[in-house]
């Protein structure tokens, strides 16, 4: 898949950029706060709906203006023309396709796939669980419309469970109690499948991951991802042993009325040789660990869904030395196209192929190829 061209109005500081894009490297070259990132961010917005950091959309309609405006070509096997329309004073976004509304989010996860790495990405090795849930949630949800549906349902599941222990916890009744046990079933069904899901993913993008960290590094290290499902319980057993924690855990899931069993508190342990990346990695290979696992995403969802992604990188080559530099620079070009800013103009040379890249100068929203 391809992006051919986009077009910002009142986008942040772009009130009416246009801009045709090469099918190799897309650098994105500017100052802080010049408008670069927010063309990877228009970028996102049409793969996915939403904003790259899940703020309010308003956020992005420039100071002047009510209202933006998003629109890109893809090429792959047919064109499709996406576009995002935001009103402020309607309160209301549209996404379109072809010209044609569509009305769930969810829908469009997957019909175009998108890789980003940005400096935030540090969460995912550094931070907690529930950082690297997301990441690997995300990777499935857009290479499976089935776990994405799963997951959409738990968590409604578990949104309405949580309601019902606070009732319950209000006013305690024989009725509450049996709709607890009804949403609780639902949830150890659901929940047994994500897990299930989150297994078979594990073991397939171990794979992956160790090819691209050995593109990084040159086999120096091995890389890992272990699940840490619901204490590790037994696979062949993992309904029964849900199950068993959730009628174990009832008493103080209903004087604490929240939900402490399940795969939303479930872990993914990131390792390099064995030792585990956040007790005793480097700031060196948390940041390759990073660039590994967004290659590997790359290179999973495009054997998944047999299109190529949108890959995007925000201003990630300023925190790594020449040589890591030069060995993702030379891995990129195994992607095909792909988008990258940077502010370092000193490493623009080292970076780019002048015979097939092409290179965005960006300064306060204006964007002039260079």
């Amino acid at each position: 898949m391809i992006l051919k061209s986009l077009e910002l109005r009142n986008f942040r500081l772009h009130t009416d950029t246009k801009i045709n894009f090469n099918d190799s490297l897309n650098f994105i070259v500017g100052g802080n706060g010049q408008g670069k990132t927010t063309i990877l961010e228009a970028i996102y917005y049409l793969c996915t709906s939403k904003n790259i950091n899940q703020s309010p959309d308003l956020e992005a309609v420039n100071f002047d203006e009510r209202y933006f405006e998003i629109e890109g070509l893809f090429e792959n096997i047919t064109d499709h023309r996406n576009k995002i329309i935001y009103s402020m004073d309607l309160n209301k976004k549209v996404y379109e396709l072809d010209k044609k509304p569509v009305y769930r989010a969810s829908s469009i996860i997957g019909k175009f796939p998108v890789v980003i790495l940005t400096q935030s990405d540090h969460t995912v090795t550094f931070g907690s669980p529930s950082h690297r849930r997301k990441f690997v949630d995300s990777v499935i949800s857009q290479s499976s419309e089935t776990y994405l549906k799963i997951l959409l349902e738990y968590n409604k599941t578990l949104r309405q469970r949580s309601s019902l222990l606070s009732q319950i916890k209000e006013n305690y009744s024989f009725n509450l109690i049996e709709e607890l046990n009804a949403w609780s079933e639902s949830l150890v069904k659901l929940g047994t499948e994500i897990v299930k899901h989150r297994i078979s993913f594990v073991n397939e993008f171990n794979g992956y991951l160790s090819t691209s960290y050995k593109k990084i590094m040159e086999g120096i290290e091995e890389p890992k991802i272990n699940y840490d499902f619901l204490n590790e319980m037994d696979v062949d057993k993992i309904e029964t042993t849900f199950k068993e924690k959730i009628e174990e855990m009832r008493k103080i899931e209903m004087m604490r009325c929240t939900n402490l069993v399940g795969p939303h508190r479930d872990d993914f342990i990131f390792s390099i040789n064995d030792y585990e990346l956040k007790k005793f990695g480097s700031q060196g290979q948390h940041k390759t660990f990073q660039v590994a696992l967004k290659f590997a995403e790359f290179f999973f969802l495009k054997d998944k869904n047999g299109k190529t992604p949108i890959f995007l990188m925000d201003d990630v080559f300023g925190d790594l030395d020449t040589y890591r530099s030069r060995k993702i620079s030379d891995y990129l070009n195994e992607i095909g196209q792909a988008f990258i800013t940077l502010t370092d103009f000193g490493k623009i040379e080292k970076l780019v192929n002048k015979d097939k890249d092409l290179v965005l100068q960006v300064e306060n929203g204006n964007c002039a190829y260079a």
